[in-house]
């Protein structure tokens, strides 16, 4: 298959179909891919290697190797196919003296069915088999023909060539001390045709599921690969080579299939493997050099603990609140969902490049149920960067659009807006924008009410009767919401478009609030944490970049990160 590869990049698959001789083979190429570069190979084809297959498998179906990502190519080892007794219902009474006669009795019997290790001596089991019936040389065999391996698969791919065939079936006849005549000839080169041609059946067969697979995992209508293929049988024997190639492609007649004769059989494909490898090698050092900051120690991620810890502290106090990097922002939420929850409800989720409305129906007992119906709707770039005005309005628009939608326009409604932003809250309806994130820019929205505003947008709308009655981030909606079905639920994560957390703070702990009884989900907005710089020492130069060039260049770094 690599061999094949260096010239055709659609070649995907590799076949070998029987090699002959035990040959030590040495390889010194010098080869330039991106890079040049050389290596000695040492190729020792063994005796019979009989017939095998690889080919691209993806990763994701690759269970005894981890990732999921891109292609391995997989040797199959079909030589075995068959050892699990799936094939005995297709051989023969040859085959089974073949394999009782061989090293390895019960494997391989695939490979001893269809390689041309093993058809030499299946050719002289059969023959032997029709002597003794008296059909073949006046019923008169020879201590030769009785020899195991008398008959070799030189012999079998001479018998078979168009103008010479019968002459050398006679001249292997006589050497084997029989006495054929020409009729003798004539049957024993149909049996190595016969013999020959069903080891091209069969290997058609198994290299056609190959290839539905490849077809299938690319989900695609029609395949278009290259089979890069080599051995005895394929490249000595033409009419093996013709039969093979149209058994082929009447069994996949929804692939484009091209054969690539491997001219120089698998030195040269374990040249193209060093080289690949040792190219692999060199651009895994660059990477792991160029990754190397992203990897943190213990000593590290300890110190960042320290350093997060004593943010969160600052945020909380009422002398340091302001200074602090990670705000800790009160959210007024105090109390979980307890069940007993009812009614028609609108939720609005605003906190990327799309808008989510969603008509929520909360039934409480016996028949408990929450039922949500939702649609999304884009963001343009010209409305995130424009105006405020522009941007609720147009937030309204959607509402609208959504409710008719729903037949519910018209309804008088409780809204709950999931606004992804920092904000200070000083009540449940109420929060002030701190500072846009996430590509947002939308002017004279910093340092207003976003509730008030959205309720201005309803008002020049006109056509909506909404009572908006929360104020929350994506953070808080993600903890209440798995709150409604596991009550220990105290901490929400958003890792998304930005990243952030709430979590259930102690009322003793928040100076910012006043009160000391209970608990308040507090929202972190730890995409800030680094803005006073004391993530600097592990800051990449990358991380810098994606600083430099973002629409709040100092600020959000953790999410740069």
């Amino acid at each position: 298959m690599m061999t094949c590869a260096f010239d055709d990049p659609y070649c995907e698959v590799g076949v070998v179909i029987g090699n002959k001789k035990f040959a030590l083979t040495i390889w010194f190429l010098n080869i330039s891919f991106h890079t040049k570069s050389s290596c000695l190979i040492i190729n020792l084809p063994s005796t019979g290697t009989g017939t095998n297959a690889c080919y691209m498998e993806e990763l994701r179906h690759i269970q005894l190797v981890e990732g999921d990502e891109g292609r391995m190519c997989i040797n199959t080892e079909w030589g075995g196919f068959g050892d699990d007794g799936s094939l005995e219902d297709i051989r023969t009474v040859f085959d089974r003296e073949v394999d009782d006669g061989s090293i390895n009795p019960g494997k391989h019997l695939f490979e001893k069915m269809a390689s041309a290790m093993y058809m030499g001596e299946l050719v002289r089991i059969i023959l032997v088999r029709i002597v003794r019936n008296g059909m073949l040389f006046k019923g008169k065999t020879s201590s030769k023909l009785l020899t195991k391996g008398s008959i070799n698969i030189e012999d079998i791919i001479a018998i078979q060539n168009y103008n010479t065939g019968l002459e050398s079936a006679m001249e292997m006849l006589k050497n084997l001390e029989l006495e054929p005549s020409e009729e003798d000839g004539v049957a024993v080169k149909q049996i190595c045709k016969i013999v020959s041609l069903r080891s091209a059946t069969l290997c058609s067969a198994t290299l056609a599921v190959i290839l539905q697979h490849i077809k299938k995992n690319k989900k695609i209508k029609r395949l278009r690969t290259t089979v890069g293929i080599t051995g005895t049988l394929y490249r000595q024997n033409m009419q093996y080579a013709k039969y093979f190639h149209k058994m082929v492609r009447s069994l996949v007649p929804d692939c484009d299939v091209r054969f690539f004769l491997a001219e120089h059989g698998t030195g040269k494909g374990a040249a193209m493997v060093t080289a690949v490898a040792q190219r692999l090698v060199h651009q895994r050092k660059y990477i792991d050099k160029t990754l190397a900051p992203f990897r943190l120690n213990r000593d590290q991620l300890l110190d960042i603990m320290d350093k997060m810890r004593s943010n969160m502290e600052r945020g909380l106090k009422t002398d340091t609140h302001n200074g602090a990097a990670v705000k800790m922002l009160p959210t007024y939420i105090r109390k979980f969902p307890t069940g007993n929850e009812n009614g028609k409800f609108i939720a609005l989720d605003l906190g990327g490049t799309n808008l989510r409305i969603l008509l929520v129906v909360i039934q409480s007992g016996m028949r408990k149920s929450l039922r949500m119906y939702s649609k999304i709707f884009s963001i343009p770039l010209e409305i995130m960067q424009g105006t405020g005005e522009e941007l609720f309005d147009h937030i309204v628009e959607c509402i609208a659009d959504f409710l008719e939608y729903m037949g519910v326009k018209g309804t008088r409604l409780s809204l709950g807006f999931t606004f992804s932003f920092p904000c200070e809250q000083t009540q449940l309806d109420q929060g002030i924008l701190i500072s846009w994130t996430k590509g947002f820019s939308a002017t004279g929205v910093e340092g207003q009410d976003v509730v008030s505003l959205l309720k201005e947008a309803i008002t020049r709308n006109g056509e909506l009767d909404l009572d908006i009655v929360a104020l929350l981030n994506d953070t808080v909606g993600t903890m209440m919401s798995c709150a409604y079905d596991h009550p220990n639920c105290e901490i929400g994560m958003i890792a998304g478009t930005g990243c952030n957390l709430c979590y259930m703070e102690e009322m003793i702990n928040i100076e910012t609030v006043k009160g000391n009884e209970g608990r308040m989900c507090i929202n972190t907005e730890w995409g800030a944490f680094g803005d006073d710089g004391c993530l600097d020492t592990i800051r990449t130069t990358f991380d810098k970049l994606v600083d430099i060039n973002s629409l709040n260049m100092g600020h959000q770094k953790l999410v740069n990160v």
